[in-house]
């Protein structure tokens, strides 16, 4: 497929909503014009890359009403569709697909261009604000791979009492959350979520030999 395989159904699309339409005019892909209504500019492209969104950017020094034109179900649609129609959006740009094939009803108009603002999620926020206030210093490197272990601050927490019990011995939960004036201790010797203690009785923990292999790794 050619950019220009997109064309004739988005011809046809402008033209059924009133707009007189011309290509490829100072380097615009599709230039229409309908009465009063502002220019509308939309760039064809077989994908959404940097260089295609660095396009269309430019174009809005033309026009506020500009559209990235791409072919219906391109893989990075299919895999990232989310995060792609966020990035758009945020930039003033409208998003349409086209499907040259159809024969009736091929340009679906995702969405306007407009000015938009991200609606923040409270819960993320504290959320993020939680870990950053729980967690004892720096310990990871900014910008690691999804293949580095993070120290988060629950990893903190766990670290500290397996280091109790490898010095102390099977413990009380009570007695290690007082030592260590960590109130989640009961909690998080019960989830194990790490599989590094071992319950021995009615609220006493030891340390399992998972955790005893693993600690030196984290301490």
């Amino acid at each position: 497929m050619h950019e220009t395989d997109l064309y004739p159904a988005m011809r046809k699309h402008l033209i059924q909503k009133g707009y007189d339409v011309k290509s490829e005019i100072q380097h615009c892909d599709i230039v229409a014009v309908r009465g009063g209504d502002p220019v509308l500019v939309v760039e064809l492209k077989l994908s959404i890359n940097l260089r295609v969104l660095l396009q269309a950017v430019d174009r809005l020094q033309i026009t506020d009403t500009v559209y990235i034109g791409v072919p219906k179900g391109i893989a990075v649609m299919k895999k990232q569709r989310k995060q792609v129609v966020k990035l758009v959006r945020m930039l003033g740009l409208g998003l349409i697909e086209i499907d040259p094939s159809a024969r009736i009803g091929g340009v679906d108009v995702l969405f306007d261009p407009g000015a938009y603002k991200p609606r923040q999620v409270k819960r993320r926020s504290l959320r993020l604000m939680n870990e950053f206030n729980n967690r004892t210093g720096d310990p990871n490197l900014g910008g690691s791979s999804s293949r580095i272990r993070i120290t988060t601050a629950y990893r903190q927490k766990a670290v500290a009492i397996a280091d109790y019990l490898l010095h102390n011995g099977d413990s009380k939960a009570a007695t290690i959350a007082h030592a260590l004036s960590e109130p989640k201790t009961r909690a998080i010797l019960y989830r194990n979520v790490y599989g590094w203690f071992i319950r021995h009785g009615k609220g006493i923990y030891g340390l399992s030999s998972q955790g005893k292999s693993e600690l030196p790794q984290w301490s």
